[in-house]
């Protein structure tokens, strides 16, 4: 509990300080034009995102010989991302959904589903997002930042570096890092990945349009999946305060003001909350929710 205060304090914290170092003003004066219409295509964005992901941890369980329909990977899903925005370190929420899953399969495999299948969340945003900076080293007209992107890559290559080291020195993580670009080199995981990622940048850029603010088609690409990847720094609640600190960081990049980042960090995290909220109902009515699933796939028969 006491680690719960600490990373609520960090994200008020970095709120605070953000608002203190912008314009408070003209933060709230983007918030006041919030445009009900991109915000809707936020939230729609944000859902089909979740669809699809639930879609690869399913196929992922299944690589594992762990059978479950696509509505439990569904509600499961909803259910850990809910948990996931109001408890600490980004996690409690897949830690709940492998032990849930764990009732079909052993909780090993379970927990390796979850894992490996976040996992590849993470490496399908990266693999747009080194497209993106391949791309603006190519075509500079569309984010002409050499250094920025130079630094990136560098990143990018040290990363694979230490992981194949680790692959290297620890064969249980070595075979689990060859389970995942055996699954990445399948079509179906090559498709989900794209359209999960697609969904996430367009849901954080609808975010952002609908608080007047627009991000340049060279920046889709680099911009928002660094901020999305800020989100992932544990010492936060669901991302606050990372989240738009990098978007105040990155967005004069685009020609946009730090406040403006701001504003479109927090809308965002709203958006997420709300597509979330569906977790709620399913959670309140679990048994009704059951046995209209049931009654469904009988039906179907």
């Amino acid at each position: 509990m006491n680690r719960y205060w600490v990373r609520l304090v960090v994200s008020i914290t970095l709120i605070i300080a953000l608002l203190w170092w912008t314009d408070l003003a003209r933060v709230a004066d983007h918030l006041r034009m919030l445009s009900l219409e991109w915000l809707g295509l936020s939230i729609l964005a944000t859902t089909a995102a979740t669809f699809s992901m639930a879609f690869r941890w399913q196929l992922t369980a299944r690589t594992l010989d762990i059978r479950f329909d696509y509505s439990f990977a569904l509600r499961e899903y909803y259910i850990a991302q809910l948990v996931n925005m109001v408890l600490p370190g980004g996690v409690p929420g897949d830690l709940t959904r492998a032990v849930r899953a764990g009732k079909k399969a052993d909780l090993k495999r379970s927990a390796q589903s979850v894992f490996a299948e976040r996992l590849l969340g993470q490496i399908a945003i990266m693999a747009v997002f080194f497209l993106g900076v391949c791309a603006a080293l190519m075509w500079p007209a569309g984010f002409d930042h050499p250094e920025l992107s130079m630094t990136v890559l560098a990143v990018l290559l040290c990363a694979l570096v230490v992981v194949s080291l680790i692959s290297l020195a620890l064969p249980s993580i070595g075979r689990f890092v060859v389970f995942l670009i055996r699954l990445q080199r399948r079509t179906a995981f090559v498709l989900l990945g794209l359209v999960s990622s697609a969904c996430l940048i367009l849901g954080f850029y609808a975010s952002a349009r609908a608080v007047g603010v627009v991000i340049p088609s060279g920046g889709l690409l680099i911009i928002i999946p660094l901020v999305l990847t800020a989100m992932l720094i544990p010492m936060s609640i669901s991302g606050w305060g990372w989240r738009e600190g990098a978007a105040a960081a990155l967005f004069p990049i685009i020609g946009q003001s730090s406040s403006a980042g701001i504003a479109s960090g927090v809308t965002y995290g709203a958006v997420i909350l709300i597509a979330a909220l569906p977790a709620v109902a399913i959670l309140l009515w679990p048994r009704s929710l059951e046995l209209q699933l049931t009654t469904e796939r009988r039906s179907s028969l």
